[in-house]
């Protein structure tokens, strides 16, 4: 880009951000130097940008801004976009077409798995997942894309600078991406995220994604509101239903139940071929046994549990895995098959 330190000297001003920065360019007729004179940075600012610079030098963290081929397109598209993005990896997984993929931090192994084949499936095609690198959900998707051959497989948004890795636990994970994808920020390298930054990282998940699908998510989850974005830039949206007695449910369930998202029951509701099964899922033994005694006669959790030789619990949990996968289906007396 040219003129990038000037660039960045506009952006990382205080209370400057994408707004700002495009309404002072267009009033100053794009001359930064004209800008820069209206604002007045002072020396610590200047040592700060030229610091930054030296330090995504070393780190090989690119530059990307909006005139560049390698910004992603939906990103741009979007009102407000962050004018200039940081990306360490592989940067030629932001020319890729991708999803959203996004959920709860405290998300449960069905759920968890559930979204890393649906990732798997995607990166199998060359569709990059993206998602937020935080525990739960977020680690899935990723994982689930990482387990696709190739390279250009996940893009990872953080909150914080590209070289900040957060949550500490996903070190090893962080590493994995960045051998075959991407990290991107709209943050300066080396910041530390603070908890307003985390709206904005959802936001730009919602916006690099094409698409976005929603896994187990609580009412007033970041989540939601990574949902709540694609629905403005016009993103279809496709939710995995849960067991309504679980909180993590509200989320894909409402917005299943008020027609803002599609039901998504596995890799079969967006690929129609041969290469998945008719799941994506691979069922235990027990789930096997289940699924043989259920027919067309409704049978309740408590039979299946007496039969099985398990406890309610447990048998509940099975069930929701095989409501997810569409091969069965709860009526008012028990479950029959699908």
């Amino acid at each position: 880009m040219k003129d990038l330190f000037e660039h960045l000297l506009i952006l990382r001003s205080p209370k400057i951000g994408p707004v700002a920065y495009n309404n002072l360019l267009q009033k100053f007729d794009g001359n930064v130097h004209a800008v820069l004179d209206a604002l007045g940075p002072d020396d610590k600012l200047r040592d700060a940008v030229m610091r930054e610079m030296d330090a995504a030098a070393k780190l090989n963290i690119h530059f990307i801004s909006d005139d560049d081929p390698q910004y992603p397109n939906s990103l741009r598209e979007i009102k407000n976009h962050p004018p200039i993005i940081t990306a360490r990896g592989n940067i030629e997984t932001l020319k890729c077409e991708s999803v959203a993929i996004v959920g709860t931090r405290h998300a449960t192994a069905t759920g968890m798995e559930f979204v890393a084949n649906i990732a798997k499936e995607f990166a199998a095609r060359k569709i990059a997942v993206v998602s937020g690198m935080a525990i739960g959900t977020d680690y899935a998707a990723h994982i689930g894309a990482l387990r696709a051959d190739g390279n250009s497989n996940t893009i990872a948004v953080l909150a914080g600078g590209v070289d900040y890795i957060w949550p500490t636990e996903n070190e090893s994970l962080y590493y994995d991406i960045l051998e075959r994808g991407v990290v991107v920020s709209d943050m300066p390298v080396g910041f530390v995220p603070k908890g307003t930054n985390f709206v904005q990282r959802n936001r730009i998940i919602a916006g690099i994604g094409e698409k976005l699908v929603l896994s187990e998510a609580d009412a007033n989850s970041g989540s939601m509101k990574t949902a709540g974005f694609a629905m403005e830039y016009g993103r279809q949206i496709y939710a995995i239903p849960s067991h309504p007695a679980d909180s993590r449910a509200f989320g894909p369930n409402s917005l299943i139940r008020s027609g803002a998202a599609i039901l998504c029951q596995g890799p079969q509701d967006f690929f129609d071929d041969d290469k998945i099964g008719a799941t994506g899922v691979k069922k235990s033994e027990s789930e096997n046994s289940i699924l043989d005694m259920i027919g067309t006669v409704p049978l309740s959790e408590s039979v299946l549990a007496d039969v099985v030789g398990k406890n309610i619990a447990e048998i509940k949990r099975e069930l929701v895995v095989l409501e997810l996968q569409g091969l069965i289906r709860k009526c008012d007396s028990g479950y029959v098959r699908a």
